[in-house]
């Protein structure tokens, strides 16, 4: 076999086993646009107890307002308890919390750090004072805003027997910047075009990182919360679907959240993400590989789950690399060899790259416009941030090379200022 043999049949394997591997997703894809959104006439059978949980790091300028989003829903308020952990906080978080009605529970411990460590932390509090009388648990961020129905329409769908739910993630500040912009797009694709598909076909979904529902029976079983790597939601959903338990989507239950503005707190946060989802890839692989082979939702959870964690741009890239690199070799070749490797490595760069860059767009203008009327901006931004959405994306190639190399830690995104959002108050 010769050069030019070789680098284009393993290109082309590259091609199909990626066309294989995320076939389902485009599958996905047609469903969210075929499907409307449904209305759920379930009748629950009784509105369960359930308290909220807030992970708070000197947010005092926007944890009142989450909470007074808490406190104003449509859902009987005694059978809604809110709890901040005020974690390693050196502001007045504390006051704030404690002004809007919640219970509050300080933490001081700079060595185990992050969301995972303060809800096991509260987990286990609760459990020695003998607060227990809770069905589920709902985890926020202290930047998000609650729809006045988030509890209720949870409640609805939480009644049906899921051991967890996850729920429609909007934003407070799509029209900030193309930062914030490519955030909102990337959130409101998963849940319309995997989320609210994965419902439907009865697949697991998967919880990210705020607004969502765990029951109480789950934590019982857990122990608490032992969920401490850098993406401890993406963990915890792993985890269900390897136990065989059951993830749903809400889709009427909306939760509002504060993007990054700024280009360092975006390299820092996605920087922890991708170092998270290493973290994943080296405990579950094997796990999951074998969760695969099951029949039925278990099996086809299993797999969805590996092809999410599946660290997919990397590979990409180390082909791309490849391709570079026989081209930079082929210089000293005859030049009639030379040239027909040039061109398969050439054309290899350059299908990759246009292909990534058009499928996002795609992908982007798709969940742009399905999602409209949910989006707060003007027209002309939301059809802007379309073409910046894949920009945005591509930023993912550093900082997925840097979270290989680089010792990460995890690290606060402050937010600084509320922002109304439109028919909320």
């Amino acid at each position: 076999m010769t050069m030019f043999e070789f680098v284009k049949d393993l290109n082309l394997v590259v091609i199909v086993l990626f066309a294989v591997l995320y076939l389902y997703q485009g599958f996905y894809a047609v469903v969210g646009l075929v499907c409307r959104r449904w209305q759920d006439h379930h009748q629950p059978s009784r509105l369960h107890r359930f308290a909220a949980i807030v992970s708070a790091r000197n947010e005092a300028g926007v944890i009142g307002e989450l909470l007074e989003s808490l406190k104003s829903q449509n859902y009987p308020s005694e059978l809604l308890d809110l709890y901040v952990v005020a974690d390693n906080c050196t502001d007045n978080t504390v006051d704030v919390a404690r002004e809007a009605g919640a219970f509050v529970y300080e933490r001081f411990d700079n060595v185990h750090k992050g969301k995972g460590y303060a809800m096991d932390y509260l987990f286990h509090r609760l459990k020695e004072e003998g607060k227990q009388d809770y069905d589920g648990y709902f985890v926020f961020d202290a930047d998000n805003l609650v729809d006045p129905n988030f509890v209720r329409e949870m409640n609805r769908t939480f009644d049906k027997g899921y051991d967890a739910l996850t729920c429609y993630r909007n934003s407070k500040n799509f029209a900030a910047n193309w930062i914030s912009a490519g955030y909102s797009i990337w959130f409101l694709r998963e849940a319309r075009f995997l989320n609210f598909p994965r419902t439907l076909l009865g697949t697991n979904c998967h919880v990210s990182g705020t607004g969502f529902l765990v029951s109480a029976k789950v934590i019982e079983e857990n122990g608490g919360w032992p969920f401490h790597l850098l993406t401890e939601d993406i963990q915890f959903s792993v985890d269900c679907a390897i136990r065989g338990r059951k993830i749903g989507y809400c889709d009427k239950a909306v939760v509002y959240d504060e993007q990054p503005t700024t280009f360092q707190q975006s390299w820092d946060q996605r920087l922890r993400w991708s170092k998270g989802f290493y973290q994943v890839d080296r405990a579950y692989t094997v796990p999951l590989l074998k969760g695969c082979l099951r029949l039925g939702r278990r099996g086809l959870s299993c797999y969805d789950m590996f092809a999410t964690v599946a660290p997919g741009m990397l590979l990409t890239l180390a082909m791309i690399l490849f391709n570079a690199l026989i081209l930079g070799i082929c210089l000293t070749q005859p030049v009639y060899l030379a040239a027909w490797i040039m061109n398969e490595t050439v054309h290899f760069i350059f299908s990759a790259v246009v292909n990534f860059y058009v499928g996002l767009l795609i992908y982007g203008m798709l969940t742009v416009l399905s999602e409209w009327k949910h989006i707060d901006a003007a027209p002309l931004k939301k059809l802007g941030y379309v073409f910046t959405f894949p920009i945005f994306m591509f930023t993912y190639i550093p900082i997925s090379i840097a979270a290989l190399v680089q010792k990460v830690e995890w690290k606060p995104i402050y937010h600084t200022a509320g922002k109304k959002v439109k028919g909320m108050g």
